[in-house]
């Protein structure tokens, strides 16, 4: 039998369209939520993530205060701009888009956002919160994840979970959240230095892939009735596409379909979560849920 396929494009939507009502009902209350976007640059992946971010701000009826900055801009320059921003009361979120060109550091970046404006989860005082279990901003794809395993009703309390990557913005935040009670996994993180890699991914009830690495995940390497959760999009060459190139996961989709009791198919799987739960996030920084 084949897996049933997760659609985070359609729980997205959902998402999507309840936030636009809590928006709604801010704004009656005076509150109007407001995300600056900082874009250092042109690289042609940030500039369209960053358009994704945009429409679906305008979309849910959020201010739109993007700042595009030359690649030129001095680390100082950039700092400033944050500062200024940290103190506009009618901001309530800042991000910065990663990457960031190489001689600007990005940890000092992520380090000057003021805590309770952080709606990407990256700030030091955020990732200790989510590590000793506190409330506070959570990286938007982890955050995804999460909700799209509920929305699903993939079964998480006592399950093993394997996350296989070990990133600050996917796998270690991840694995905080599926352990934490709510969720109740047994997790085992995975990375480059795993020796024998499925023999931990052959035992996984929910298995994430957050390696970058295309089609990396193979049918053998999935237990039976597994949740698969693919984070990974991987840009391969295909002549047949006008754009000369298609999107695949970590994990070969097809072979698994097979295998697994539930997949997200890349794209239109975790992809879409990602910016519902920016969106999220903003509305939090709106209310000062986190201060």
């Amino acid at each position: 039998m084949s897996a049933r396929i997760i659609d985070g494009f359609a729980i997205a939507q959902k998402i999507r369209g309840q936030t636009a009502i809590e928006v709604s009902a801010l704004k009656e209350k005076g509150i109007h939520p407001c995300l600056a976007v900082i874009l250092v640059g042109e690289n042609p992946a940030s500039v369209s993530y960053v358009s994704a971010k945009k429409k679906a701000l305008a979309e849910a009826g959020m201010a739109d205060r993007s700042v595009n900055l030359p690649c030129s801009v001095s680390e100082a320059e950039l700092l400033g701009i944050i500062a200024d921003l940290n103190r506009d009361t009618s901001v309530h979120g800042i991000l910065v888009q990663l990457p960031l060109p190489s001689h600007i550091d990005e940890q000092k970046v992520i380090a000057a956002i003021a805590p309770e404006k952080d709606v990407d989860g990256f700030h030091p005082i955020n990732a200790g919160k989510l590590l000793i279990g506190q409330t506070g901003f959570v990286p938007c794809t982890p955050y995804g994840v999460t909700v799209l395993l509920k929305e699903a009703g993939v079964p998480t309390d006592g399950a093993h979970a394997v996350v296989v990557g070990r990133s600050n913005i996917v796998g270690k935040p991840l694995a905080l959240l599926l352990a934490r009670k709510d969720i109740n996994a047994t997790v085992t993180l995975c990375h480059t230095g795993t020796k024998n890699l499925a023999s931990f991914t052959c035992s996984a009830d929910i298995l994430v892939a957050a390696m970058g690495r295309p089609n990396s995940i193979t049918a053998d390497m999935i237990k039976p009735g597994a949740a698969v959760i693919d984070v990974g999009v991987n840009r391969i060459p295909d002549n047949t596409k006008k754009s000369g190139f298609r999107l695949v996961g970590d994990v070969d989709f097809e072979a698994a379909l097979d295998i697994a009791g539930f997949i997200t198919p890349v794209p239109k799987g975790v992809g879409p979560m990602t910016i519902a739960m920016l969106l999220r996030n903003t509305i939090h920084a709106a209310q000062g849920s986190f201060k």
